[in-house]
């Protein structure tokens, strides 16, 4: 018999603020976090100039130079984070975390930046220099994961989902795959990405930034006719996933059910998405749920505001729900902050579900006629009455994610 999976723990650090309820409230302010990045100046052919980092955040004082040794800022975001998810469950003092029944599901797009390029500068220099026995543990794509395990001596599941722009909805769906499963009895789950120049330029040299460096509080605007691309944020989340039995005998209290988890890949193009094989993540997970896309009140959106990414993204939900369902973008208030964005979003959406009221996706004056014709959520924003929510992501390599939250009976 499955398991019940249920979200008793979040935590976030975000351009939107660094703990749960100023991040909400700041959705309220319907103002986006982005800015001009001055440090994006000394980088010639560099298009954009625009960011949204996590300001607020600061490493945690009792996080010691010997805790913090092998963790790049990435590293630090995602441990400090999971400390904080895990005490608002209540767990950080509990046997649990260290008995073997809790694992971790976590991931980011890449290590830290940082140490990947004390590396380049060794081969280039053939010197070295900079490097020390914590410089690959900070680079590795596993580093968000072990980092977390090794601070809290989890001993369970291992499950590192660096799986670039879906990392952190991707952890989630993994862990409550195993808990659900029966494998483990707590996950601690999500993605992070830190904010650097090298992954602004990827974006940026395949033409994918917004170039409205004057007017920074203007973009990004997915899904408007007017988008001319997408800006980076930074952050982390991180959801404390238990079974539902364990977590009602300890009275623990409960944000949300986790019902419905999908995920494809489509096989076709490493940076053009595929509506087709989107919208199957879409369905798999309206299968995994065992309910009606009737039943879904509100889907938060990808929305990156590129092109073709809106456009298919749109169609492939179109073609799944074959209505004008409720939609809108986090993006448009925090940039993409990569791995971290499927985390972010989940813990925004669980809040907007719970509170009745959901976000408007800033900047959307025209909807773009080439997106399907959904309920694009705009203005104040919307009241509505729902049990049930969707937040999807899509990722480079064509991995496309679909995770379902409810509200608990």
């Amino acid at each position: 018999m499955k398991k019940r999976v249920v979200i008793t723990g979040m935590a976030l650090a975000s351009p939107l603020g660094c703990d749960v309820k100023t991040a909400f409230d700041r959705l309220k302010t319907f103002e986006n976090c982005v800015r001009y990045s001055k440090e994006l100046d000394e980088y010639e052919n560099m298009n954009t100039r625009l960011a949204a980092p996590a300001d607020s955040f600061v490493t945690p004082e009792h996080f010691t130079r010997k805790v913090t040794r092998t963790m790049g800022r990435v590293a630090v975001m995602s441990t400090a984070v999971s400390e904080q998810a895990l005490a608002d469950a209540e767990l950080l003092e509990d046997e649990i975390v260290s008995n073997g029944q809790t694992g971790v599901s976590y991931g980011s797009s890449s290590g830290s930046l940082e140490s990947i390029i004390d590396f380049y500068t060794m081969e280039k220099e053939k010197k070295v220099r900079g490097v020390n026995s914590g410089s690959y543990i900070k680079m590795m794509p596993q580093t968000t994961t072990v980092n977390i395990s090794l601070y809290f001596k989890t001993k369970g599941r291992l499950i590192p989902t660096s799986t670039a722009c879906t990392s952190g909805s991707m952890g989630i769906g993994y862990a409550y795959e195993a808990i659900k499963n029966g494998y483990e009895t707590v996950m601690i789950a999500g993605g992070a990405d830190e904010l650097h120049a090298s992954h602004i330029a990827i974006f940026d040299t395949l033409y994918a930034t917004s170039l409205k460096n004057d007017t920074p509080k203007l973009t990004p605007s997915p899904f408007d006719k007017a988008r001319d691309g997408l800006v980076l944020g930074e952050g982390a989340g991180t959801l404390i996933l238990e079974e539902y039995e364990h977590a009602k005998a300890r009275g623990a209290k409960i944000y949300a059910e986790v019902i419905g988890f999908g995920t494809s890949t489509d096989g076709t193009h490493i940076t053009n998405p595929c509506h087709e094989t989107m919208g199957s993540a879409l369905s798999l997970a309206i299968e995994d749920a065992g309910i009606s896309p009737d039943e879904i009140g509100y889907i938060n959106a990808h929305g990156t505001a590129t092109l073709q990414g809106d456009v298919a993204e749109t169609i492939a939900t179109y073609d799944v729900f074959k209505r004008a369902v409720p939609i809108s973008s986090i993006k448009s208030y925090t940039g993409h902050t990569l791995g971290a964005c499927g985390a972010i979003e989940a813990i925004m959406s669980i809040e907007m579900m719970n509170s009745g009221w959901f976000a408007p996706t800033l900047n959307l004056n025209n909807v773009d006629e080439n997106c399907a014709p959904l309920d694009y959520i705009t203005g104040d924003g919307r009241k509505i009455d729902t049990n049930i929510i969707m937040s999807n992501n899509f990722a480079f390599g064509g991995i496309n994610t679909s995770l379902i939250f409810k509200k608990i009976d």
